[in-house]
């Protein structure tokens, strides 16, 4: 009796199948329809905050690289800048170039002075310091200076600044004199 009881029926086999449908039903739905449990919740709400820590990672990685690139172009900057000092240094080691610190000394110091005060004095200069000066000095500087230099000392400067020979202006007192007959 006990060996029947073991063995599978045709009934139980039709209970086990329907079972197996009903269940494979079950979760085909469930699927579907969101998980309201306090379960489901909780899995949905460590899932976005898993998300939303993953993305303000990702954002904090984005930054640090932007900011290493930023770091690696301002290193390249200074060492190009090193680079051309030094290259400078050795010209004018060799003799083949001017010095350029006088220049730029020159250059910060017309560019705190008063333009009314610095004009004149700036256009007693010789031309080609006044060139290497005013290249030196921010356009603006070199604008008000240039507005307080008479005329023809502005087109002097202007002349070499746009890498032309530089013509001696004719007096003008001698140009505005009548000749006589």
């Amino acid at each position: 009796m006990i060996g029947g009881l073991t063995r599978p029926t045709r009934l139980m086999l039709g209970v086990a199948v329907a079972a197996a449908v009903a269940n494979a039903i079950a979760f085909a739905a469930s699927a579907d329809m969101p998980d309201t449990s306090r379960l489901g919740v909780s899995l949905r709400e460590a899932a976005a905050r898993r998300d939303t820590t993953t993305a303000a990672e990702k954002r904090r990685l984005d930054m640090r690289e932007q900011a290493v690139r930023a770091s690696e172009a301002r290193l390249a900057g200074q060492v190009k800048q090193q680079q051309d000092q030094q290259a400078a240094a050795a010209k004018v080691a060799q003799g083949t170039g001017a010095p350029s610190v006088p220049y730029d000394n020159l250059a910060r110091i017309y560019q705190t002075m008063k333009p009314n005060r610095a004009g004149p004095i700036f256009e007693k200069l010789d031309i080609e310091v006044q060139k290497e000066v005013a290249t030196r000095m921010r356009e603006r500087a070199t604008a008000q200076i240039m507005a307080n230099m008479s005329p023809a000392g502005a087109v002097a400067l202007s002349m070499a600044l746009a890498g032309r020979k530089v013509v001696p202006a004719a007096p003008i007192a001698a140009a505005g004199r009548k000749l006589r007959p």
